[in-house]
């Protein structure tokens, strides 16, 4: 019987459980698909990335002997509709049966079971073992619970894995967490470490040119393009990361500094998402680098933590509570995405920062997404899908599995506190304390209501006077509230007035 085996291009893992028993009259399908690529906008570097690195797999492939259909995107017949290419194989190849890995995403999964019915087609939908927690096993972990909270999560997980536990079961190092040694400010002298450029295929080179003709009006520098394309690239990129950053990741991973991207931080998440790489074996070598004595316990768990357990975790929220999800906005967000966003001119130097970062690289790391545009998206009400969807098109490790739950729950707490125990709130002091972005800024960072204060501190306050009525029973905002309550009348009607002029001349662009 002659298989179709449809592969997404987020996995692009030879160990995919729809590829584990291929036969030589089957045939692997992959598409490029121009309803995919601008579904949202999404950055040039991040259709380039999914493109070569389909293309390079695809040719591995057929070395080790499959045979595959592959869709290019100006092939004159292609429909570049998911759906419309299986049925195109369909009428081609006289296939009998689909069977493809669980998609990553709600609306995919909602496509490919469609098949059986609309196309008259057997269908087998593989569970993806890449992930770590399948969908049923979180599902049964949450069985239960009052609260999902990550860190107990986190802890079954590395007891699952072993990965930094001892004989006797307990954790190395005597506690599970060292977050508390992980959040050291940048020191004068920190700065990037030089990061590995691959050599440029003829695939890339055809791509990058496919981009560029194609998907130029999308936010973000298509070139230069330094992403790993390939597997033995990716590897060649977690190896250098484990050997020469991760020593210094956990002291300074919430660190931000002017002109400097990466930082400690590995990038290694879009090779993940994507398929090149594999979590678990990521959370070994890390670990194999604790145990050699090359990496600190605090570094090598902060890392593994990032990856065996939020990645997990978020992904497993994700799926538990979707697609109801998806419409929540717990705090009634709805102010317009300010252009500053897509790169036009803000004063604020630590958004100017995060979005240049953005732009240029596809790449801000997850505090300045969380802290920094994350964080004024909350304190000034930005809409949850306007935001929602920046991220998702301006990210190359941005899928919506992932994105979401990170940003409706955990940036802009849209969800209520599914994700998160309490909003991820700051005034400007978080940022001045983790950065040297308020040294170079127009605003001042220690005023909160003059014309010339930082943005964020009146915000912050006005922000949780507004939602006074549906956090001050948070326990762990008990504190600051009491803070607030202790605040004159006139300067309670001076933030609020400050945090009223932000928003006028945000919406006017003159912020």
């Amino acid at each position: 019987m002659r298989v179709l085996r449809f592969i997404f291009w987020d996995q692009l893992s030879s160990s995919l459980p729809s590829l584990k028993d291929v036969t030589p009259s089957d045939i692997i399908l992959m598409c490029e698909l121009r309803q995919e690529a601008t579904l949202v906008k999404h950055h040039p570097k991040k259709i380039a990335l999914w493109f070569s690195a389909m293309r390079h797999f695809a040719e591995d492939l057929e070395k080790q002997g499959m045979t595959v259909r592959y869709v290019k995107l100006n092939d004159s017949l292609n429909t570049h509709n998911i759906t419309g290419e299986v049925s195109r194989a369909l009428n081609d190849l006289f296939i009998k049966k689909i069977i493809v890995t669980e998609p990553s995403e709600y609306r995919l999964q909602k496509i490919v079971k469609s098949w059986e019915e609309h196309l008259g087609i057997s269908l087998e939908i593989r569970t993806d073992d890449r992930f770590l927690c399948s969908i049923k096993e979180f599902k049964n972990w949450t069985r239960g619970r009052k609260q999902l909270r990550m860190e107990f999560f986190y802890r079954d997980m590395r007891k699952k894995y072993h990965i930094l536990i001892e004989p006797d079961g307990e954790p190395t190092g005597g506690q599970w967490n060292y977050d508390k040694e992980n959040r050291k400010p940048p020191s004068s002298s920190i700065e990037s470490i030089k990061r590995i450029s691959h050599r440029k295929s003829k695939i890339l080179k055809d791509v990058l040119g496919l981009v560029r003709d194609n998907f130029n009006d999308h936010f973000g520098d298509l070139e230069p393009f330094h992403y790993a394309i390939t597997r033995e690239q990716a590897i060649i990129e977690l190896d250098h990361f484990i050997e020469k950053i991760l020593p210094c990741f956990g002291d300074y991973q919430d660190a931000m500094v002017k002109e400097h991207a990466y930082l400690y931080h590995s990038l290694l998440s879009s090779y993940i998402n994507i398929g090149l790489l594999l979590p678990l074996e990521i959370c070994q070598k890390a670990e194999a680098a604790y145990r050699k004595g090359k990496v600190a316990l605090n570094s090598a768990e902060g890392f593994i933590r990032q990856i065996l357990g939020w990645r997990e975790f978020i992904r497993g929220i994700y799926w538990l509570k979707m697609p109801d999800y998806a419409e929540l906005n717990y705090l009634e967000a709805k102010r317009p995405l300010p252009d500053f966003y897509w790169g036009a001119k803000t004063d604020m130097t630590c958004v100017a920062e995060a979005v240049s970062h953005t732009k240029i690289h596809a790449y801000s790391h997850h505090i300045q997404r969380l802290m920094v545009t994350g964080n004024f998206a909350l304190l000034a009400g930005l809409d949850v899908k306007e935001v929602q969807e920046w991220y998702l098109s301006a990210y190359s490790d941005a899928y919506e599995w992932v994105e979401m739950p990170n940003t409706l729950g955990m940036a802009l707490f849209g969800d209520g506190g599914v994700l998160a125990s309490k909003p991820y709130a700051a005034s400007g002091q978080y940022i001045n304390k983790m950065s040297n972005f308020c040294k170079h800024c127009h605003y001042d960072v220690k005023k909160v209501t003059t014309q010339n204060a930082c943005p964020f501190n009146s915000l912050y306050w006005d922000f949780l006077r507004r939602h006074r009525d549906k956090l001050e029973n948070n326990p762990r905002l008990s504190f600051i509230y009491k803070t607030w309550d202790k605040f004159d009348k006139e300067k309670k009607d001076a933030i609020t007035s400050r945090a009223s002029d932000i928003l006028k001349i945000m919406h006017e662009g003159k912020l």
